[in-house]
C-alpha cells in the first residue's frame, strides 16, 4: 500500500514538474540586444522623472532634516 502511494506522489510530482517545463517553454523570449536597448530607451525617456538623479526638492523630501526652532 505505500509503496502504491508513493508511486502516486512520484507521478504527481513528475506531472507538476511537466506542466511547469511546459509553461516556461511557452513564455515569449527575446534577445538580450534587444532588451538591453529597450531598457535604455525607458531609462533615458523617464530619466528626468527620476530623483536618484535628479534629485528631491526639499519641500517634498520627507526625509529632509528638522529645522531647529530658537525662541527669542
Amino acid at each position: 500500500m505505500s509503496n502504491n502511494s508513493a508511486s502516486n506522489s512520484s507521478l504527481a510530482l513528475a506531472q507538476k514538474a511537466v506542466k511547469q517545463l511546459r509553461l516556461e517553454a511557452s513564455v515569449r523570449r527575446i534577445k538580450v540586444s534587444q532588451a538591453s536597448a529597450e531598457l535604455k530607451n525607458f531609462c533615458l525617456q523617464n530619466a528626468n522623472k527620476d530623483p536618484l538623479l535628479m534629485g528631491v526638492p526639499s519641500s517634498d523630501n520627507p526625509f529632509r532634516p528638522p529645522k531647529s526652532c530658537v525662541l527669542l
